[in-house]
């Protein structure tokens, strides 16, 4: 496999995973970028564009894009932590104070903070939307403030796979007036200069390949690779249509066409947001530090607020323990990052995006090849132990690629 791209001195075994996860670990078309501190240390992209391409059909090319499920998450809770730095929503209010509806049904409590760290009890739909109902905003709002919590919210937490679309995305019109996808194109997007979309604009299209699952390949002799085979609670969770688990990735039922443009083009930002691997790092650096000397979007203390735990241990719908901070995963057996300090979103079945404070790096990882797990995929956790392998022995200071 031809790896196209760069990485600085001190980085190659960024590189070497990279190629590996080509050779040994089923990877179809993917990129990886890594900048520390605020610098591009690698940029690396390979395979073909389409997850279901055929030998010699179009490559993987510099600006190819993919959607990245779940990691989308990162980016919509930057936006309500943005909207609070600047002193337009509070934390700690409400969220019947922005969006009266949402009182309904025992949630009149439910503060803002819970939305953010999966604490409202409400990721599950009593009546599932269609794909087509789910890319209706209005809709989609109208339902999640009726439905009635699962739990006492603040109380516990659990996943809100599907409903944080609504959660937030309503949440951001009741404050700013605008879509939470024109919001993100304005005000972190384009001033960072991230290739990254929720709502893709059709003259985007061209840029992004076909997403479709692959199987895990056998492994290797002597190969190092997380267990993928889950626990028994959690493959009876999956398994039992009457779970939280399977209720909250159901949510949007039957399961939408992630290659329809309709789907793509709509503003869903709990799981179809499209990015390039370099759009994701470059989001996730600007949220610790100044990229490429210019843009920062999270100061210190609200960086410290993103990663500061607000849940963890048993997850009532990933039933495994979570860490959450405000809208971000938080390093741990079930998502691990690079640091105890770092934050970010894994996509399920693949990309993965985080920022460590500490080290001054920032990930972006995006695949055309989705996997059956959640979190953990083998293949960015070997990326992720090879930046680790790299800044052991790399100076504070780099040069890009």
């Amino acid at each position: 496999m031809d790896v196209h791209g760069s990485v600085a001195e001190g980085f190659e075994p960024v590189g070497e995973a990279f190629a590996e996860n080509f050779a040994s670990r089923g990877e179809r078309g993917a990129a990886v970028a890594v900048y520390r501190h605020g610098r591009k240390v690698a940029g690396l992209w390979a395979g073909a564009r389409d997850a279901d391409g055929e030998p010699g059909s179009a490559p993987w090319e510099r600006g190819t894009a993919q959607i990245v499920r779940s990691a989308t998450k990162g980016v919509a809770a930057a936006v309500i932590l943005l909207l609070h730095q600047r002193g337009e929503l509070d934390l700690d209010a409400p969220v019947g104070t922005y969006w009266p509806e949402y009182k309904a049904a025992g949630k009149e409590h439910t503060l803002v903070r819970h939305l953010l760290a999966h604490r409202a009890g409400v990721p599950v739909l009593d009546r599932p939307l269609t794909p087509e109902q789910a890319a209706d905003p209005v809709l989609g709002a109208e339902v999640v403030a009726a439905q009635a919590p699962a739990w006492e919210p603040g109380t516990d937490h659990g996943y809100h796979a599907q409903t944080y679309s609504w959660l937030t995305g309503e949440l951001v019109r009741r404050v700013t007036g605008r879509p939470i996808g024109e919001w993100i194109a304005r005000e972190i997007a384009g001033p960072v200069g991230a290739d990254l979309w929720v709502g893709l604009p059709a003259s985007e299209t061209g840029r992004v390949g076909r997403v479709g699952h692959v199987d895990a390949p056998s492994p290797a002799g002597g190969l190092k690779t997380l267990r993928t085979r889950p626990k028994r609670a959690v493959a009876e969770a999956y398994a039992d249509p009457d779970s939280l688990t399977r209720r909250a990735f159901g949510a949007i039922t039957p399961l939408p066409d992630e290659n329809d443009p309709a789907y793509r083009a709509a503003v869903l930002p709990a799981s179809n947001g499209i990015a390039t691997a370099d759009g994701l790092a470059r989001f996730y650096a600007s949220l610790i530090g100044e990229v490429d000397g210019g843009t920062r979007l999270f100061t210190p203390a609200t960086a410290e607020l993103a990663r500061a735990e607000h849940s963890a241990g048993p997850d009532r719908v990933l039933v495994v323990g979570t860490r959450f901070g405000l809208g971000y995963m938080l390093h741990g057996a079930a998502s691990p990052l690079l640091a105890p300090g770092s934050f970010g979103h894994p996509g399920r079945g693949g990309s993965l995006g985080f920022a460590d404070p500490e080290s001054g790096i920032a990930f972006g990882y995006v695949t055309n090849g989705f996997r059956s797990g959640v979190t953990a995929d083998p293949r960015a956790q070997a990326l992720v132990r090879a930046v680790a392998s790299a800044i052991s022995t790399k100076p504070a200071a780099s040069t890009g690629p």
